[in-house]
This record gives C-alpha cells, structure tokens and sequence, in this order.
C-alpha cells in the first residue's frame, strides 16, 4: 500500500517522503580554536571564560570535562575540580572566523543550511548541490573539509529529520559520525534515557522518574492523555518525540523576533553573587547567538533587553530596558543585563530559571525559534 501524502510529512516530507538531515556539531568549539592557535595548551585541561570569583565557564576542553568540568559553571568550581585547569578569556573573533570557514563548507553542499549558533547547524541534503545523494557520505565530506580548512573536528548526525539528527550527532562524540536510517528512529529512541530528550531538564526529568518514565520506551508506553494531563503544552512534543517523529523543515532564512537564552537550576538560588554569574555566562551564550544571526554582516541589532525570572513558586517576572539607539556590541548589551538584574536585588524568594533576551531586531539573517534547552538549559 502506497503512502499518504500525511504519513510522508510525518516521516519528513521530500520527494520520497523522507528527508536527508545532518546535523553538525563541533567539539568542544571554543575550547579547541584556543587549542589549535596556541600549541601550549594541546592536550591539557582548558576553559574559557573568567577565573576568579565571578568568572564562569563557556566552555571546556574534553582534557577538563573528565574532571567534570562544565559549561554553566563557576570558575571557582571548576578548579577545584581540576587544579591543573588553564582559563583563557574568550576571543569571539576568531570563533566567528572559524563558523566562517564552517559555514562556507555547509554551503558546498546545500543552501538549506540552519545555523543554531557559531559551532552547530541543521543542513537539508535531500537535494545537494554536488549530485552525491548519501547524506551519510556527504556528512563524511564535510568532516573531513572541516578539518582540512580550520583544523578541528565535527561530529555529525544523520538521519530523516531534525529531532533524530541533533541526538545522532550527540552519540559518538568527539570527532563522530551516527546515522538512524528509515525505521530506525522509533528503536533509537526507544533506548534513549529520558534525560536525552531535548526539552526535558531536571526538574522535568524527575517528575517523569517519579512516574515511572526512565526511557523513551516508557515514554512511548503513555498515550497523549495521559501526557497532557501530566505535561500540559509539551505532552504533543513528547508524543511524537517518543515515536522519533519531528515535522520542522530546516529553515535556510527567516527573521526571528528576538534572540534570548535562559538556564534552568537543579537547586533554586537567591545568592546575588551566583545570580551575577548566572547572568553572565548567559550573556555569553546569547550574545554568541546575536552573531551567529547577524551572519557575514555582523552582530544583529536590537533595542530591546529583557531579563526574565522565574521564581520557586513558578510566578514570572520580566524586566525590559529599551533605547532609541541600538544595542550592537556584547559591552552594552552586558551593561544593560546587569541593570536590570541589579534593580531586583535583593530577590524576594530564589528563582529556579534566569532568561536574557534581546528583541526589536534588526538585520537578523538566519534563525530557528530555539526549543531545545532540555539538554543546554538555555534557549
């Protein structure tokens, strides 16, 4: 029996009613550019960001993440853990020029290329521009290409849709290639411990513990009633998550509204110092994204910073600055967070989720509303 039209978007879409999606991830991005352009620091524990009391980690060579170094993390964390760790400030220059080069390798290869930050992308090869027609072959390429032109490694996911693609792209890292060809994606997931699933962070994951969910089987054993009950607006997205199905094309151009991040806490906080490095390394992070939007062209621009704060007993509050000229550098766009933030404190009761946006945008190239902060904490 022949398939519908419906059961092909479900699969993907495409002219044989599947997709060709690669995801493409670099390792340890930050981390590794300082690396590659200073030989010293080859094979030992490094992080960027701030040491020192504020400091925080925006990211971590794998040298340090065996120590259990993270990013999110403050810096005086990070050295107890590792005493040896090397901190180095972060040169967002020479990031943007190394996503550079990536990018001009993605498009070798398709124009549907979905940039989520500076080191990580959605790439449609359903129809590629050289006529090789494996997308387990051509994520190979890119690889290799990666490496020739900045070196530094990829890791890549393969597989008929988005959602499938970004968790294949997870599964061998470092320097790694998986693949979930057609039929495979339900069993994939079905594998997958709950924590895994894009969308689901701590708190969300102990709620599912709690229910007897510890795996995407489990997951796919509860039917939509069941999920929409316990899970309100992301029960649909765990429905079809559970059954490896995701709809979203990859989306080449499209102008967002805003560009913001936030972090979920596994502990709620009050601390005004560790509000503080919170915030910071969330500007980091968003910041990062502001240029990675604005492409070839620079950092977007906006007039808008929004702080958001969500306290223990759930309640928001959000705190908006706005100014007829633009914000365009990563100095005001800081200044203006740690306003805001500074006018709350002290806080009322602690807050389990800080968010930072930046919105009334301008010149904003490429984009995708951003709703995997399950693994990240950060949208």
């Amino acid at each position: 029996m022949g398939s519908s039209a419906s059961d092909r978007e479900e699969q993907g879409g495409g002219p044989t009613g599947l997709r060709k999606i690669i995801h493409v991830d670099m390792d340890a991005f930050f981390a590794s550019v300082e690396q590659r352009d200073h030989p010293e620091l080859r094979g030992k524990p490094v992080a960027v960001g701030g040491a020192g009391g504020r400091g925080v980690v925006a990211a971590a060579s794998y040298e340090a993440r065996k120590f259990g170094v993270r990013s999110a993390m403050p810096s005086v964390t990070a050295s107890r853990l590792c005493p040896d760790l090397i901190f180095v400030r972060p040169r967002f220059d020479a990031y943007k020029e190394a996503s550079r080069q990536i990018r001009a390798v993605f498009h070798h290869h398709t124009d549907l290329v979905e940039p989520l930050s500076l080191d990580e992308a959605y790439l449609d090869v359903t129809e590629d521009k050289l006529g090789i027609g494996s997308a387990t072959r051509i994520a190979e390429l890119i690889r290799q290409e990666i490496r020739a032109k900045t070196q530094l490694t990829a890791s890549a996911g393969v597989s008929y849709n988005k959602f499938l693609a970004k968790l294949a792209s997870d599964q061998n890292k470092p320097d790694g290639l998986c693949v979930i060809r057609p039929g495979e994606g339900a069993a994939f997931v079905a594998g997958l411990p709950i924590r895994r699933f894009h969308g689901v962070g701590p708190r969300a994951e102990a709620k599912m513990l709690a229910l007897g969910i510890a795996t995407g089987a489990d997951l796919a054993a509860k039917d939509i009633a069941f999920l929409r009950a316990q899970f309100g607006s992301m029960a649909d997205y765990l429905y079809r998550a559970a059954r490896g199905v995701d709809l979203r094309p990859v989306r080449a151009h499209r102008l967002r509204k805003s560009i913001g991040g936030e972090r979920t806490f596994s502990e709620d906080i009050d601390s005004p110092a560790l509000l503080r490095e919170t915030l910071a390394n969330i500007t980091d992070i968003v910041w990062e994204r502001i240029v990675a939007a604005g492409g070839d062209a620079g950092p977007v621009r906006g007039r808008t910073v929004t702080l958001k704060l969500k306290f223990n007993d759930f309640s928001i509050i959000t705190r908006s600055a706005s100014s007829e000229a633009w914000v365009e550098s990563r100095e005001q766009f800081a200044a203006t967070a740690r306003i805001l933030l500074e006018a709350e404190l002290p806080l009322p009761r602690p807050i389990r989720l800080m968010g930072l946006t930046l919105s009334n945008l301008e010149g904003a190239e490429e984009a995708k509303p951003q709703r995997d902060n399950a693994q990240l904490s950060l949208l």
